[in-house]
């Protein structure tokens, strides 16, 4: 018997319009969807982006004159008192409630030694009292707001413009104000200062301002508005000493500001410029 016989069958033509058809489609497909996404409006940022976009736009760098302190100083009826919390805080905590803001610095004696009071010496007789109370109406009173590592170093430069030109309180602001104004590696300090002396009072700032008060009352710090503004107010009350009136305003500004507390440190010293007006009065008669 033969073999069957198997016949080819000829293949079939291949048709491409189907396979272009759906390459169109598809590529109309992505332009359509191209086009309606950029006309979308973009989503909203997440919770954790919005939270730390708040947090950088209310970091206390918006407003660097302000510290989270109160120093005010108050001249009146022949004294000069200069008041401050002791409130170190680090955000929202509060460090420590008792910090010393306000320090006196005592001028050079011939020997080149810093004069000490006599009130560090533990074997102080008891008839010392006079010369204690003249060395607490000596030298130089301090306060600063800011923080600790700056104040400290404009201090000591304070300290030494004081020994160049000794006496001359003004001018050595106005140098330290120079120096901190135009120094590349001091003009990073955050710090605002308040100095005082037996003849006038000034307020030296990091953007080389020296400011003297025309009406007794100057003031630093967060809570120093409030201050300021409660001191001027009781001025004109001849019943109340230049401590009373610092006392009373710091009390009102640790009621308003949230960085500022009770625990005060207070300094005083003597004003020579209304002696000298009472012995020149009494020379005319």
């Amino acid at each position: 018997e033969s073999s069957p016989s198997f016949r080819q069958v000829p293949p079939m033509p291949i048709n491409h319009q189907p396979a272009a058809a759906i390459m169109n489609a598809l590529t109309q497909l992505a332009r359509r969807s191209a086009t309606i996404t950029r006309s979308l409006p973009p989503p909203p940022p997440s919770s954790s982006a919005t939270l730390a976009r708040s947090i950088h736009t209310t970091l206390p760098a918006s407003s660097p004159d302000w510290h989270g302190t109160t120093i005010v100083c108050v001249r009146k009826n022949g004294r000069v008192c200069m008041m401050g919390d002791g409130m170190v805080s680090m955000g929202s905590v509060i460090v420590k409630p008792n910090a010393k803001k306000i320090r006196r610095i005592y001028p050079k004696t011939v020997g080149g030694e810093r004069f000490t009071p006599p009130g560090n010496n533990n074997n102080k007789d008891d008839g010392d009292d006079t010369n204690t109370n003249n060395h607490e109406n000596e030298g130089t009173i301090v306060g600063f707001a800011g923080t600790t590592a700056d104040a400290f170093t404009l201090l000591e430069r304070l300290e030494g413009k004081l020994d160049e030109y000794p006496g001359q309180l003004a001018r050595s602001c106005v140098e330290l104000a120079k120096g901190w104004r135009t120094d590349k590696y001091l003009r990073r300090l955050e710090a605002s200062l308040l100095v005082a002396d037996k003849n006038a009072s000034f307020e030296i700032t990091g953007n080389g301002d020296v400011l003297e008060s025309h009406d007794g009352v100057l003031g630093v710090g967060s809570g120093s508005s409030f201050a300021i503004a409660a001191a001027r107010a009781q001025m004109d009350n001849e019943g109340l000493s230049a401590e009373d009136v610092a006392r009373k305003a710091m009390q009102i500004a640790s009621e308003m500001c949230i960085y500022t507390n009770d625990n005060f440190t207070v300094e005083s010293l003597a004003v020579e410029e209304e002696e000298k007006e009472d012995s020149e009065g009494g020379e005319e008669k």
